[in-house]
């Protein structure tokens, strides 16, 4: 995993801390699944490739936690255009 990253149960999102500002993705979990439904970068972390190692990490530990993968985020649905490999998470 990326340093900085960690799940924040709690809130219910993905988090990586770079600099003191935090990128997150906002999920919500089933058993089974887990959707992901808002990618935010704060304005500072903006065009350093934040957002892309995030959901990198995202899918790493969708992947980790052997659930499948439900996408409402634009964001991580433009990210994973780009990386099919993957797709074979999606429920």
């Amino acid at each position: 995993m990326s340093d900085g990253f960690r799940d924040n149960e709690a809130q219910s999102r993905f988090e990586l801390e770079v600099d003191g500002a935090i990128a997150f993705v906002v999920y919500r979990k089933t058993q089974d699944t887990i959707t992901l439904v808002h990618t935010e970068v704060p304005p500072e972390l903006g065009g350093r490739g934040i957002g892309s190692k995030l959901a990198r990490a995202t899918l790493d530990a969708v992947r980790a936690q052997r659930r499948k993968l439900i996408v409402k985020c634009e964001f991580i649905q433009g990210f994973m255009k780009k990386n099919p490999e993957d797709n074979d998470l999606l429920a």
